[in-house]
């Protein structure tokens, strides 16, 4: 069975393109109009052909992979394996099933790599956009110790848990950040165009004002004048930090300072830990050499003080010391995760303690953040209420001072 690349109109006269498998291309014709398709053109002849083959498998080497796409093709080879399906018939059934073009291609690339001959670690290497190292190390683990199923199930588990530890994160931050905005759009407007409105009426009955309002009237025209130069000024200087922060030196610096400030030195520690931990259990889970592991896991953390650390430890490592011992001596992992690494050392148990490690570090990581949140809502509350109560003094102190004079 090979692979071919259609396009074909829906029953709404939508055109749609993709990839789908046949024996041949009568067959892929017939398999389309039988999904309610109308094939226009289908290109490939097979597996026998494969210029066409080769050049989608190319084209699909740049292609990457969601985490939800590739969570929900994990477990379904997990499932499929399971039943005591061949890997083969796993992937012609998942590439059957599969929506996003480029997912399909990928899959179909795969496919034809192991029916001429390659392990399906192999395969998947040949995709690295979209099959990390990890995953492709443990999933060749996994071949190696017969437990590939097992490994499957474990790869899948973790990629959800990443996919919702992402989203938790984006979601608690959503609300703060847009109340931010709001409270800076709705104090911008106040001061550059209701204040001078306001205040003018009294600018221009020669009383002398109070000191708030000539402050206020102050920071307006500077907005006013120089505003959008201002705004351009941010912009540019936010743009210019983010280049100069993506180079070796000042990026290290940058996370340097992130493991020492008080507020986010926990954060940025329990989310760089925590998938780490969560890396290693997986890979020394699966079979993979504890070495092998490390360094793996060394590329998952974004810190590059503590990936750093952890290269270290792993140097550590390969000249005899333990685990535990390594990542104490880098003085950058939290002291629950060196402690339970300990006890999985000592009792032959570490992929077991290293994913418990994982979760108990995510738990404190999500009770903190929800913490911090719920502090930032009333405080972003009370600094706004406390700028609008200046404007309200600054507008109604020149009245009172105009009733004072009539009276």
């Amino acid at each position: 069975m090979g692979s071919f690349e259609y396009k074909a109109l829906d029953p709404k006269g939508r055109n749609k393109k993709g990839i789908i498998t046949a024996d041949t291309q009568r067959h892929a014709r017939q398999k389309l109009r039988e999904q309610g398709l109308l094939p226009i053109e289908v290109v490939g002849e097979g597996i026998i052909s494969n210029v066409t083959n080769k050049t989608q498998s190319s084209r699909a080497q740049s292609y990457r992979v969601s985490d939800a796409d590739l969570a929900l093709v994990t477990r379904q080879f997990a499932v499929l394996l399971d039943s005591g399906m061949t890997v083969e018939d796993c992937l012609s059934g998942i590439v059957g099933q599969a929506e996003a073009y480029k997912l399909k291609s990928i899959l179909t690339g795969v496919n034809s790599n192991i029916q001429e001959g390659q392990s399906l670690g192999g395969a998947l290497s040949q995709y690295p956009k979209a099959f990390s190292e990890l995953y492709v190390a443990s999933v060749s683990a996994g071949e190696q110790t017969g437990k590939l199923t097992e490994v499957m199930e474990r790869l899948a588990d973790y990629i959800e848990t990443r996919q919702s530890i992402k989203q938790r994160v984006g979601v608690a931050l959503i609300y703060p950040i847009i109340l931010m905005l709001v409270a800076i759009v709705v104090v911008a407007g106040l001061i550059t165009y209701v204040v001078p409105r306001v205040v003018s009426v009294f600018s221009d009955t020669g009383q002398e004002l109070p000191w708030l309002t000539t402050a206020l009237i102050s920071v307006s025209d500077f907005l006013k004048a120089y505003g959008i130069g201002l705004l351009l000024f941010l912009i540019i200087g936010a743009i210019s930090a983010i280049f100069i922060f993506r180079m070796p030196g000042p990026k290290r610096w940058l996370h340097g300072l992130f493991l020492v400030m008080p507020g986010i030195k926990r954060l940025s520690r329990g989310l760089n830990s925590s998938k780490m931990a969560r890396t290693l259990a997986i890979m020394v889970g699966s079979g993979v050499p504890l070495l092998t592991a490390m360094q793996s896991s060394a590329q998952v953390i974004g810190n590059r003080v503590m990936r750093a650390g952890m290269v270290d430890a792993a140097h550590e490592v390969a000249e005899g010391a333990s685990l535990h011992r390594s990542l104490e001596r880098a003085k950058c992992f939290p002291p629950l995760l060196v402690q339970m690494v300990a006890s999985g050392e000592s009792s032959g148990q570490l992929s077991s303690m290293l994913e418990k490690a994982a979760t108990a570090t995510e738990r404190e990581l999500e009770n903190r953040l929800a913490v911090l949140v719920g502090l930032f809502e009333p405080l972003m509350i009370l600094v706004m209420g406390g700028i609008v109560m200046l404007i309200v003094l600054a507008i109604l102190l020149p009245i009172f001072d105009l009733n004072q004079l009539i009276t």
